[in-house]
């Protein structure tokens, strides 16, 4: 019999992190180039899930990706990220990044996601602890994972019909 571990607060799996936009981020609109903010999130994040876990985890999905505002030169991006979210291998980071124009002090919500991560470790079979929400953000969030598990399974089924008409040929024609 598993026994269920005790549940953890979201807030102790939280990781905040701050980037100074500097003249290497930026792309041909002087905006920071969405690769490097998905970079920042999975490294940033994946402290979140290994925070809860205490094991090697893995990028397995980002989902719900929002690009919902540019940031510019000499903005601050500040990442909050914690898990909102557990099964037995996998887990639900969200992940958000608030802008702040660091010459005014205004503030926006510039990014949104979520991530799951899975083990590395094939062995693990025990639940991974449940989350507790403390925040409304945080209750909202959490309240939403079953469905969000849910569309991931449907995606997952889908994915595996598409990689059975992907190929490795290649696309140059050979004579």
């Amino acid at each position: 019999m598993t026994t269920q571990p005790k549940p953890v607060s979201c807030n102790a799996t939280l990781i905040v992190t701050t980037h100074r936009v500097f003249q290497p981020d930026l792309n041909e609109h002087q905006t920071v180039f969405g690769g490097k903010i998905l970079s920042l999130v999975d490294d940033s994040a994946s402290v979140a899930a290994v925070r809860l876990t205490h094991k090697t985890v893995v990028t397995a999905s980002f989902d719900h990706v929002s690009f919902l505002r540019p940031f510019h030169l000499d903005d601050s991006m500040i990442l909050e990220a914690y898990v909102s979210g557990t099964g037995t291998r996998s887990l639900e980071v969200f992940v958000k990044i608030i802008g702040e124009n660091l010459t005014t002090g205004d503030r926006f919500v510039g990014f949104t996601c979520f991530i799951t991560y899975v083990i590395d470790d094939k062995s693990v079979t025990s639940p991974l602890p449940s989350v507790t929400p403390i925040t409304d953000e945080q209750r909202y969030l959490c309240a939403g994972y079953p469905q969000r598990t849910a569309q991931r399974k449907e995606r997952r089924q889908e994915q595996a019909g598409l990689n059975a008409h992907v190929t490795t040929d290649s696309p140059w024609p050979i004579d």
